[in-house]
């Protein structure tokens, strides 16, 4: 093979910009100004998502309480229906900048809502809750519904680990933030969020446009914004065995997670009894400096990844490697802390999983959108990635309401579900990696196909 066939054409056109961004992934000669676009909004977006996360708990928690909060999730899975529902046909009628619009406008009209009748003294912190979750799904699968649309499969696939490194930097952004102003109120962080979204919306649109425009260069023809059209996303994710598998791992992983969370919480209370703070403000203390300590830990492994690992792990060992990479740490994780089940081996166990789910296997499970078509990009996503995910919750909610009230199962028991768990999430992977394999050849078939077909029109 000759080397001109080796090194990609436009390795030689790299601007200083190109080059700075190839510390954390392949970027080849001018793809840095619409990656950065869209890394900053969703950094914007993450922003928003975690200052909203935490203007929600003092909310949820004075007016609902813990078991509300802990059970939320069975309703958010029976709202997320008809809200799926709602969204697929709206993509059948608009493009998918006026989708953005649309849905982007809704959420932020909310906010509005919510901060009026929150300052009006009218109690919001249940709907709330469950509006967080639901925005939290929705939105962030909008954006790399977009993301995905924009790019080709492989130009996505490079360049998806900068795109994530913002929303990992975002969701730590967001956090400091609400700290800092969570002293002004609730309310006002909504109206902070609210401001966010429009930005995010201004950035999809210089995306979009530029996008429009170079396709007008390169064709001679504007680029036409058809509706997404298509059927709902449900029947769309039942027809297909690649969609079908993706639901059944996202299911799986959400129910793995938020089970290891519930354990890890038990475990620490049952550390602060040990330790004499068995209640009142030195347990608050106690639960609130290992918390601090477990979120330290796994946003500080989670960005470093992110910056410095995630694009070559996808580019040198592989999609498969990728998917299987989180799957195979919580098997190991709760394996190690099944045969010793102490607070410190759950710590570190928890830490692996989630670093891993908030870079790695986030930018994996976004890259395996590329190899669909636009309708699936927009419509199954929104049922799989919002839908099949709080579902995932609502049976980890099961789980944990039959293990402490029917079956007495004990932390233990639970950590040997989510093993059993763990072994079958990592199956259903690697079925994916392999199926994800067969959709990348297709859809390098069709784009060949579809190369030659315009070449014979011009000639």
């Amino acid at each position: 093979m000759s080397d001109a066939k080796q090194k990609p054409a436009n390795l030689g056109n790299l601007t200083l910009l190109d080059k700075s961004l190839r510390i954390f992934a392949d970027v080849r000669g001018g793809e840095s100004p619409t990656a950065l676009l869209l890394t900053l909004n969703v950094f914007l977006l993450l922003t928003a998502y975690y200052i909203l996360k935490v203007a929600r708990e003092p909310l949820i928690l004075s007016e609902g309480g813990a078991e509300i909060k802990a059970y939320s999730s069975v309703a958010q899975s029976i709202l997320l229906v008809p809200a799926t529902l709602g969204y697929s046909a709206l993509a059948s009628r608009v493009g998918r900048m006026a989708l953005s619009t649309w849905v982007t406008i809704f959420f932020s009209g909310c906010l509005v809502v919510f901060w009026f009748l929150g300052s009006t003294g009218i109690p919001i912190g249940i709907p709330f809750f469950w509006w967080v979750g639901i925005f939290n799904v929705a939105a962030v699968a909008q954006f790399w519904s977009f993301a995905a649309d924009i790019y080709a499969d492989e130009v996505g696939k490079r360049l998806f680990p900068i795109i994530g490194i913002g929303a990992s930097v975002g969701a730590v952004a967001g956090a400091a933030i609400a700290d800092l102003f969570i002293g002004l109120g609730p309310y006002i962080l909504m109206l902070v969020a609210a401001a966010l979204l429009g930005v995010c919306l201004g950035l999809t649109f210089v995306v979009h446009r530029t996008k429009s425009d170079r396709h007008t260069k390169a064709n001679g023809v504007a680029e036409k914004e058809e509706p997404i059209g298509g059927a709902n996303g449900f029947a769309l994710v039942f027809r297909d065995k690649y969609l079908l598998l993706f639901a059944a791992m996202i299911f799986v992983l959400n129910w793995v997670t938020k089970t290891g969370d519930y354990v890890f919480d038990v475990k620490i209370l049952e550390a602060a009894k040990h330790a004499g703070a068995a209640s009142g403000d030195v347990q608050k203390l106690f639960i609130g400096a290992y918390k601090a300590r477990y979120f330290e830990y796994v946003n500080v492994i989670g960005v470093v990844l992110q910056l410095f690992f995630v694009s070559r792990i996808i580019k040198y060992l592989g999609m498969r490697a990728a998917l299987l990479a989180m799957p195979l740490a919580s098997l190991l994780g709760y394996g190690a802390t099944f045969a010793y089940p102490v607070l410190g081996m759950l710590f570190y166990a928890r830490v692996g999983e989630s670093s891993l789910d908030y870079s790695l296997s986030n930018t994996t499970r976004n890259a395996l959108w590329l190899v669909t078509a636009r309708d699936v990009k927009y419509k199954a996503k929104q049922v799989i990635d919002a839908f099949v995910q709080r579902f995932g919750d609502a049976m980890s909610a099961g789980l944990v309401f039959f293990g402490t009230h029917i079956v007495i199962l004990g932390t233990r028991g639970l950590i040997f579900v989510n093993l059993v768990l763990a072994g079958i999430w990592f199956v259903v992977a690697f079925l994916l990696a392999r199926k994800y394999s067969q959709k990348e050849k297709e859809r390098a078939t069709e784009q060949l196909d579809g190369a030659q077909e315009n070449v014979g029109i011009k000639t």
